[in-house]
């Protein structure tokens, strides 16, 4: 919330109008006097960093009657406001659209009493801007795919959950943890998922899941399936419970019921835990940092273009764009949530929320809960033997993905093979069955589990493979060795997790397919890398987690340059050839700008922003304020001359003793560490789309071969005994997100949009976040009357 308060003063600010907060919530605006003051540009300095919300919040009864709603009104004409940005729920938003309906005519009482006089509210007298801006941490609001603050509370609940999952190993424990969402199940879902829980309870959802075969006992079934997982060796049993949890006949389902069923009928030595509002606190996390900060700015547009005759906006987010819906709309649908519930449709409730809860849902009930015997298993002539391979660099998720893939692929009947240490490993045959309890908490865990490198396929003469030379390839593996592998294992289909490295290496294989029949399977890419530069989805695993340790570390290398007070740290990022975690990090940290490789730096680049550096120091010197210490990204190969070292040493140089310089380099910090809630959500969601994806790719196979035009009379006739055998290139993609929605594209049509030289993508979406970084670092603003 405070990043928000950030964005729309600094916006505002810099479009010409006056911002006010107005403290305590709605008994601020009923209050008046001091409860509502102008704020400045320096106001906000340092809210990024800072859970809670600084100008407070309060539940206010006065604002729910006509008397409390007429003092507001008349505290706003007084200040001259004429446009509200409210931050809140469902119950805030509603708030304040009713103020807006009411305006002129608590305007008219106000006049017609002698509290006001026209000519004080005669330009505020007709219409009230209200923009919603959805801060909650139960992501509860309809016409909006998350909301802000809820990801910073799943970061809460993870760590939280995280910790709890060692000692309950240690003591072979059982855990119930009551998490918040009274009419909503996001946190519990999405927690869940996160941590591998054996059990989650979701007001949306009651339980049993099977209704057919357990009726109304969901207690018979949760136990009947954490018994199974225990006797697999599990040492940990985790159920999660919404505070809002029901059963069938809408009967709360309390965390001591479960604990207590779980204790008198399968003895476990059973913990209630209730996270309570620790889930509210903390440091916001990289996400909500960005979600606020482009939402506060579309928030101001909004007011700019409001007139009487548009209904008071909310602003969201759909498909990874920020939007604007009637808010009333909104908050309509968001009760009709409640409703259903209330009149036990709860398919009616599951289709209100956004498509990404139901699949989550779904993908949660087929990866994590171990189906019992033949529960969901495929006929056997469509199982298939599936491997999964990492390789490329390390990415917080790759684990996740691998746990979900495999749980899967049992469940539903298909061998999942593990192969270590990437294509090397798969010709030194270190190929092996996944079981499940192999993988086990891989859910949590950083790194690669199954190994990985850089080793890349040789291209093989004659295949017209673009030139895909990697330099960071550490080693090339022959196509034949790979192939014999391949059939030595008789591997059916590949899933792939890594990064760029992943993507070239299913072009060389797929452009190698009319001589090596090994190749013509199944082939999809899991895109896993930090920097976010595969071609083909928007989002990468693990550079979410990549983009919290990056912010992480900004906020303590900015605090360690405030305290010297006159300090700019240039700080080096990774990513490779791409941009996106400079940016993006240098958006969530409050960098003072940022050096890109899609950009490149110029001598004029680094005169402004030195000029910029020394203007905004001697400012806060001539003001009397505490100089506020700066960052600036920079990107591990934004140039090869201007390195971190030299821009360091220009600015200190021209600082002129006005300010210091030092350097950080964050380095491989950003590929370790326990990955973070959005890349564990979005790796399952992944890995079940691919293994549905991989089935229906063979399946097809089987049913119509394909063989591709290139191929000759010999090799059509060779490859004409092979089960499943297909030469399409469809069937060789990568699984991406875009939007809301997660696709698969052919590595063929997507080389149309690739620089292989420079080892990215040509669609960049965050790339037009370059100015607003710099507009809320005052580039382009000066208060009236200064030069």
């Amino acid at each position: 919330m405070n990043a928000a308060v950030r964005s729309v003063a600094r916006i505002a600010l810099q479009r010409g109008c006056v911002p006010f907060a107005i403290h305590e919530g709605y008994e601020g605006l009923v209050e008046g006097g001091d409860m509502i003051r102008k704020l400045g540009w320096g106001d906000v300095r340092g809210f990024l960093t800072i859970g809670g919300t600084v100008i407070g919040t309060a539940r206010c009864a006065r604002f729910r009657s006509r008397e409390g709603r007429l003092l507001a009104a008349y505290n706003m004409i007084k200040n001259g406001i004429d446009a509200l940005v409210v931050c809140g729920g469902d119950g805030s938003l509603t708030g304040a659209n009713l103020l807006r309906s009411e305006w002129k005519g608590l305007c008219d009482e106000l006049v017609d009493t002698g509290k006001l006089t026209t000519s004080e509210c005669e330009h505020l007298r007709e219409h009230l801007t209200i923009v919603g801006l959805v801060g909650s941490i139960d992501n509860d609001m309809s016409c909006t795919d998350i909301t802000i603050g809820a990801v910073t509370s799943l970061h809460r609940i993870c760590e939280a959950l995280d910790s709890l999952t060692s000692t309950a190993q240690s003591h072979q424990r059982a855990f119930v943890v009551e998490v918040m969402g009274r009419h909503c199940g996001w946190l519990a879902l999405m927690a869940a998922i996160s941590v591998g829980a054996d059990w989650v309870f979701l007001p949306e959802r009651p339980p049993p899941i099977d209704v057919a075969k357990y009726g109304e006992n969901w207690e018979e079934e949760m136990c009947e399936r954490l018994s199974q997982n225990r006797k697999l060796g599990c040492r940990v049993s985790l159920v999660i419970i919404c505070e809002g949890a029901i059963d069938q006949n809408l009967k709360a389902i309390k965390s001591d019921h479960v604990k207590s069923v779980l204790e008198s009928r399968l003895g476990l030595d059973t913990r209630v835990t209730t996270l309570g509002h620790i889930q509210r606190g903390g440091a916001p996390c990289a996400y909500d940092r960005y979600l606020a900060t482009v939402q506060g700015v579309e928030a101001v547009e909004a007011v700019l273009r409001s007139t009487p005759e548009i209904p008071a906006p909310m602003i969201g987010i759909n498909e990874n764009k920020i939007t604007a819906t009637p808010l009333m709309d909104a908050v309509e649908k968001t009760q009709e949530v409640a409703k259903a519930i209330a009149e036990k449709d709860f398919k009616r409730a599951m289709d209100l929320r956004d498509p990404e809860f139901s699949s989550a849902y779904n993908a949660y009930i087929e990866s994590h809960l171990l189906g019992l015997e033949n529960e969901n298993q495929i006929p056997e002539d469509q199982r298939m033997r599936i491997g999964i391979i990492h390789t490329g660099a390390p990415a917080g998720g790759m684990n996740a993905a691998t746990r979900a893939a495999a749980r899967l692929c049992l469940n539903r009947g298909h061998i999942p093979l593990g192969i270590k240490n990437g294509f090397s490993g798969l010709v030194r045959s270190e190929v092996a069955p996944i079981s499940w309890q192999q993988v086990i908490n891989w859910q949590s865990l950083g790194g690669s589990e199954l190994g990985t490198n850089r080793d890349h396929p040789t291209p093989v003469a004659g295949t017209n493979v673009p030139d895909i030379s990697d330099a960071y390839a550490t080693g090339f593996i022959d196509c034949g060795l790979i192939a014999y592998a391949l059939q030595k294992h008789n591997i059916q289909a590949l899933l792939i997790i890594g990064g760029f490295e992943a993507f070239t290496s299913v072009v060389t294989l797929n452009a190698a397919r009319h001589i090596y029949p090994a190749f013509c399977i199944p082939m999809v890419i899991l895109p896993a890398t930090v920097s976010n530069n595969v071609p083909g989805t928007e989002i990468s695993i693990g550079s979410d987690t990549a983009l919290n340790t990056i912010v992480e570390c900004a906020d303590r290398i900015k605090l360690s340059a405030t305290a010297s007070q006159k300090r700019v740290f240039v700080v080096e990022v990774q990513g490779g050839n791409c941009g996106y975690l400079a940016v993006m990090g240098g958006l969530a940290s409050g960098a003072t700008t940022v050096y890109i490789p899609e950009e490149g730096i110029s001598l004029d680049m680094l005169q402004r922003d030195a000029k910029h550096l020394n203007s905004r120091y001697l400012e806060e010197e001539m003001d009397a304020k505490k100089n506020e210490g700066r960052i600036i990204f920079r990107a591990e190969a934004a140039s090869n001359t201007y390195t971190t070292q030299m821009l360091s040493a220009i600015f200190k140089d021209e600082g002129k003793g006005l300010f210091d310089s030092r350097t950080a380099v964050l380095g491989h910090l950003q590929q370790g560490g326990i990955p973070s809630p959005l890349d564990r959500i979005r790796a399952t969601r992944m890995a079940v789309n691919c293994v549905d994806w991989i089935q229906g790719a063979f399946a097809e196979a089987k049913e119509k071969r394909f063989i591709s035009k290139g191929a000759s009379k010999l090799d059509t006739a060779a490859f004409a005994n092979i089960e499943g055998y297909n030469n399409n290139p469809e069937h060789a993609v990568v699984v991406g997100v875009r939007g809301s929605d997660l696709v698969f594209t052919p590595v063929e049509k997507l080389l149309d949009e690739t620089d292989l030289e420079k080892r990215r993508g040509t669609k960049a979406w965050w790339m037009g976040l370059m100015r607003l970084i710099k507009v809320l670092s005052k580039y382009y603003y000066e208060p009236a009357g200064q030069e």
